[in-house]
């Protein structure tokens, strides 16, 4: 039985190779998080997408290695999308929670207002923008495997990571 820890849920899954498991896990899932939490507006449901993510990409592997990482990404993004979907249709009896006021990155003391100005201006890039850079900066993917988790061309990937720095840099500087 394997046990990691993601910010402040504890995970199992039972798996033979521990080791392998451990340590894929505590390389992976912090990125892994951080991605799922563009997506949702709560941090538990952040968690909850990447333990799914993680374990389905476990069972679709079928051994007892870790899954492709490009494989996670795709099922967190694509589990997403399905309770975006469920939101949406709940939306018109529910109120939208405060995205906005969620934070992104654990606090860290001195660099505060760093932290807010950046996250103001990720919050300010369209969906796609957003997606693809933090896919490539925090998730540490190559534009290929981008490319096959957002099913879209190389070249598109590309310049959208391309128009997203840009579009920070701007923010960032006014």
């Amino acid at each position: 039985m394997s046990l990691y820890q993601c910010e402040t849920k504890e995970y199992i899954v039972e798996l033979s190779s521990d080791k392998d498991w451990t340590q894929w896990a505590a390389e992976y899932a912090p990125r892994l998080l951080l991605f799922a939490r563009q997506h949702v507006a709560e941090s538990a449901d952040a968690e909850d997408l990447v333990q799914e993510a993680m374990i389905e990409s476990w069972r679709r592997q079928g051994d007892d290695t870790p899954p492709p990482i490009a494989w996670v990404y795709t099922t967190i993004r694509r589990r997403a999308i399905d309770q975006a979907r469920a939101i949406t249709r709940r939306k018109a009896r529910e109120e939208e929670t405060g995205r906005m006021n969620e934070q992104w990155f654990a606090p860290e003391v001195g660099a505060d207002e760093d932290k807010a100005r950046i996250q103001e201006a990720l919050m300010k890039l369209n969906a796609e923008q957003r997606e693809v850079l933090v896919m490539k900066i925090w998730g540490g993917l190559s534009f290929r495997d981008i490319a096959d988790v957002m099913d879209i061309p190389l070249n598109t990937a590309a310049s959208r990571y391309r128009y997203a720095l840009e579009a920070m840099r701007n923010t960032i500087s006014e």
